[in-house]
């Protein structure tokens, strides 16, 4: 999505992409997913790649390779150099370590159960990852690929957000319609802020004010926007409406503008950060999940 035209592009894939995420301060778009047909009777998945793209202005972003992504990729992040991408294989209960140039797995670091969403410290001396069915967040030292320690945080959690000065990781935990606000250096959960039905994605604004969480809730019963919380006093703030089924968020680096996807409605709502309303609405593909921004 063009933010100064408002026009869309598409870039079709050999996979149903998940999650999508910019590296290299921008240079690339990485997006991890299985083949449409990557589940049949009696075999497990099969095609599940890590496509890499480049962006293109004006235009559809360009793929320049793609590769094995391990059984089942759910979510993926890179370095800030685009050296190293870490992408979470939900079937192996494992973390993947990608060399991008080499284009192959590195390493892998066992974890909880199904894991899911995941970042890099703000310093990237470690990766958070939720694990959904284990109730915990596995901490991975990335410079050993090496798991070395795990949370007890609630049920199922889904993604992880850092503040920018890394002092505080939050979860969403999907089964308890809350997120829960974890002490970095002493490892341990300090309290939960009950949000909307159904968290999935976290994201802090730059100055670590605020985080938006999207509430997506069910098919049956879809949340239908974002809670934004106030960081210093731990409660929402604000609960603005986006559309059904509010999944992804992702916030500018000015921290002006927040763009969250709406999985039923085909949709991505960009949010006006200071007046906390929806300012625009853009038409996408089928059921929206990841989102990532470019300057």
């Amino acid at each position: 999505m063009d933010l100064a035209t408002g026009r869309a592009s598409t870039t079709q894939l050999g996979i149903a992409p998940h999650n999508v995420e910019a590296a290299g301060r921008g240079r690339w778009l990485l997006a991890v997913g299985n083949a449409p047909t990557a589940h049949g009777p009696g075999h497990g998945p099969i095609a599940a790649r890590l496509v890499v793209l480049e962006p293109v202005a004006g235009a559809a972003p360009r793929i320049v390779t793609e590769m094995a992504a391990g059984r089942h990729p759910a979510h993926v992040v890179a370095d800030s150099t685009a050296t190293r991408a870490f992408l979470t294989d939900s079937e192996a209960d494992a973390l993947q370590v990608v060399d991008l140039a080499g284009r192959r797995i590195v390493a892998t670091v066992k974890l909880g159960q199904y894991p899911h969403g995941l970042r890099l410290s703000p310093e990237e001396r470690e990766a958070w990852i939720a694990n959904v069915r284990g109730g915990t967040v596995s901490v991975v030292d990335v410079s050993r690929s090496e798991e070395v320690a795990r949370i007890q945080v609630g049920p199922s959690p889904v993604q992880v957000a850092f503040l920018p000065d890394g002092s505080r990781a939050f979860v969403s935990l999907r089964g308890a319609d809350a997120v829960a606000e974890i002490d970095v250096a002493e490892r341990r959960v300090v309290r939960r802020i009950p949000v909307g039905r159904g968290p999935v994605q976290v994201f802090a604004t730059p100055d670590g004010r605020f985080l938006y969480v999207a509430n997506e809730g069910t098919r049956a019963s879809p949340g239908t926007g974002v809670s934004v919380i106030d960081v210093a006093a731990g409660k929402v703030a604000a609960t603005i409406e986006t559309g059904r089924g509010a999944h992804g968020v992702v916030i500018c680096a000015t921290g002006s503008s927040a763009f969250v996807t709406n999985i039923y409605d085909n949709t991505v709502a960009e949010i006006d950060v200071a007046a906390q309303r929806v300012t625009r609405r853009f038409r996408t593909g089928r059921t929206p999940n990841g989102i990532t921004w470019i300057g």
